[in-house]
């Protein structure tokens, strides 16, 4: 409809530089340029590399979306951009670029969360979200359950990682076993082949006692590690697709297991499964049975919105302006750690309890902290 609002968003939270184009829950384009090539050699993401990735591909990846929508940027009616959590270097790119077109073309500016967005994107393939929303996000960065009463203004953190995400062992597990960067794929790929009850890897956070939204991977991790070293050390072959294929079920079997029991506590029927390991067959496939089993409606993403778009963005900005949420004031900084229950950021009326724009991660090379392990 042409009186829903169109608003164009960008990306930048890792090595995708994303920007979507959407008019309501409609999506017109979908322009990503990644830099994730120049990472693989580092076994993980650059944030120096993936920043001057995104300064160069900005403009023209605009350029490319305004051209498959069909749009002139003097029809938007507002642009949105990830203000975080993500990469403080990357984040400020977007962010800088998002500033820059709204000032210049006298359009509002939305500065918005990068998980809420993820849980929004949905409505660009099966429509607007049920009211609240039960989302599993599933990435190199983010294992989280999220209670969404209001995309826009209210997603309440019900469980998440208290160590390794499910991405992040993906990756860490794929390069034990020599299989390259990223990941995802290919042990999801190989696992196809294997048998997923040959090895009966760990499930953390299972027990009575445990806190039964939450999720940790770093002992299935290290358990599975162990058990590789241990066939290398005795000489003997290690059965790489039964690996892949036992690791990823008990990832997958403790992801769904633990949304489908957040969906029966809160008495929501229905599940958003996203991020960028939404994009793995085995966990739609399990999640597809269980959810059906309890009776309860399964929605996923294709695999393409699944990983970091700019499509999420400019879905979440056109809810933003459907709904009259405040616009971001013009001093908008990124802030790498913006916290899930802040789905955007209005200004300095509305300020954060930890300062904007700062990272605790010092490292060179991040190690998977990525959502689009599966592009």
């Amino acid at each position: 409809m042409a009186d829903e609002p169109l608003v164009l968003g960008i990306e930048t939270s890792c090595d995708e530089t994303g920007v979507g184009i959407v008019r309501g829950t409609t999506l017109l384009a979908d322009s990503i340029a990644s830099s994730v090539d120049e990472h693989a050699r580092f076994g993980g993401v650059v944030p120096e590399v993936a920043s001057r990735a995104h300064l160069e591909a900005m403009v023209p990846t605009v350029e490319r979306a305004l051209k498959e929508a069909g749009v002139s940027a003097r029809d938007l009616d507002g642009i949105a951009v990830t203000a975080g959590p993500g990469l403080a270097g990357a984040l400020l790119v977007g962010v800088s670029a998002a500033k820059a077109y709204a000032y210049a073309l006298g359009k509002p500016l939305y500065g918005v969360n990068h998980l809420a967005s993820h849980i929004c994107v949905d409505q660009l393939e099966h429509g607007p979200l049920p009211e609240p929303t039960m989302a599993l996000l599933v990435s190199g960065g983010h294992s989280s359950l999220l209670l969404a009463p209001d995309i826009t203004a209210d997603v309440r953190p019900m469980g998440a990682t208290i160590d390794d995400a499910a991405g992040e062992a993906f990756d860490k597990i794929a390069r034990v076993l020599q299989l390259g960067f990223p990941g995802g794929p290919v042990i999801d790929r190989l696992a196809r082949e294997g048998d997923p009850a040959a090895i009966a890897f760990p499930r953390g956070l299972t027990g009575p006692r445990d806190a039964p939204y939450d999720f940790s991977f770093s002992g299935l991790k290290t358990s599975v590690a162990r058990w590789i070293e241990a066939k290398r050390a005795a000489g003997e072959d290690v059965p790489v697709r039964d690996v892949a294929a036992s690791f990823q079920e008990a990832v997958v079997d403790v992801l769904t297991r633990k949304a489908v029991r957040a969906c029966k506590d809160e008495g929501v029927d229905h599940l958003m499964i996203g991020g960028g390991v939404a994009a793995n067959s085995r966990l739609r496939a399990l999640a597809a049975d269980r959810c059906e089993r309890a009776g309860i409606r399964l929605r996923v993403p294709r695999p393409g919105l699944c990983t970091d778009n700019g499509a999420m963005v400019a879905a979440l900005g056109a809810e933003m302006v459907a709904r009259n949420r405040p616009a971001s004031d013009w001093d908008l900084s990124a802030d790498s750690s913006l916290p899930v229950t802040e789905t955007h950021v209005p200004g300095q009326g509305h300020a954060h309890g930890h300062g904007h724009g700062h990272t605790h991660d010092h490292d060179h090379v991040h190690e998977v902290s990525k959502d689009n392990l599966y592009s």
